[in-house]
């Protein structure tokens, strides 16, 4: 599980590029290019990292769910997750 120190970082960071979203998309389109570097370097979307919502996972992590592979796994197989069922042939 990851800190929680690391979880509140993403969340500061997802909050910093919804603040300057339509700033930095002006500034981009006038070319201002030194009143983008006065924008802080955590309001770039690319700085942002996926996350698992129960665990906070970096790593394995599914877009379509927002889970990590392992509690996607554990959760399915509780059948916790609606419209997923373990295949079998």
């Amino acid at each position: 599980m990851a800190k929680e120190s690391m979880k509140a970082r993403e969340v500061k960071r997802a909050n910093l590029v919804a603040k300057y979203a339509n700033k930095r998309a002006r500034l981009k389109a006038e070319g201002d290019y030194e009143a983008l570097q006065a924008i802080p370097k955590n309001a770039s979307p690319v700085r942002l990292h996926n996350r698992c919502k129960i665990t906070g996972r970096p790593k394995g992590y599914m877009r379509l769910f927002g889970l990590s592979r392992i509690q996607f796994r554990e959760m399915a197989s509780k059948g916790l997750i609606p419209g997923v069922k373990k295949a079998s042939w």
